[in-house]
């Protein structure tokens, strides 16, 4: 798991019962409280500089090294605000899951739901895809809609968001580890089994 805000859709994680094996942070945040309170080990892989002498490569190399120790199978990424380069695509590619505040491909990046909101969509929602290098562009896995509801602020329609999140990301990672999922990562391709319905 790779976390750098709150923790909850970890907590949401270890809740269903899900095998965390190591939480990596970028920074001090509550998630890395989550994980220690449950138990599981944490690798700080602190980002230093937010500034343009910050080498994303280099730091990327460093989670790369985390997760090697950890001998992971599948990285779940959940509020995670570095992006990370091609060594973590080399590693894991196909093997990395993100959750976005939006129905991809509408509202990329950062701030899905004030742009959501700034649109005036009546519907908007969660995905969960398979990261890769172009920001929030990778294969759709699943996705649900949330209905914009009149007087909504961001922080309103985000925690609404957060609560679909906090149900479909576990059912995902459940999905793609039991050996009988109905989906599976394939490549650089999140695909559903023949015979199950693409969510």
């Amino acid at each position: 798991m790779l976390a750098s805000g709150t923790g909850t859709i970890l907590q949401a994680l270890l809740d269903a019962g899900l095998p965390v094996e190591v939480v990596v942070v970028d920074r001090a945040c509550p998630a890395l409280d989550r994980a220690t309170a449950a138990g599981v080990p944490v690798e700080f892989v602190e980002r230093e500089s937010f500034g343009r002498d910050f080498d994303r490569l280099a730091y990327t190399h460093r989670v790369v090294d985390a997760l090697r120790r950890h001998d992971v199978d599948l990285v779940a990424m959940a509020g995670f605000m570095t992006i990370l380069d091609k060594p973590m695509q080399d590693e894991f590619g196909g093997r990395v899951l993100n959750t976005h505040p939006s129905l991809l491909p509408a509202f990329k990046g950062a701030h899905a739901v004030e742009d959501a909101l700034a649109a005036g969509v009546k519907v908007t929602g969660c995905t969960v895809h398979v990261a890769t290098l172009e920001l929030d562009d990778g294969p759709i896995v699943a996705q649900e809609a949330v209905t914009v509801r009149d007087g909504d602020t961001v922080e309103t329609l985000h925690e609404r968001i957060k609560e679909v999140e906090r149900r479909l990301y576990p059912q995902v990672v459940r999905e793609l580890l039991e050996p009988d999922a109905g989906l599976q990562a394939v490549g650089h391709e999140a695909v559903a089994v023949e015979g199950e319905p693409e969510s």
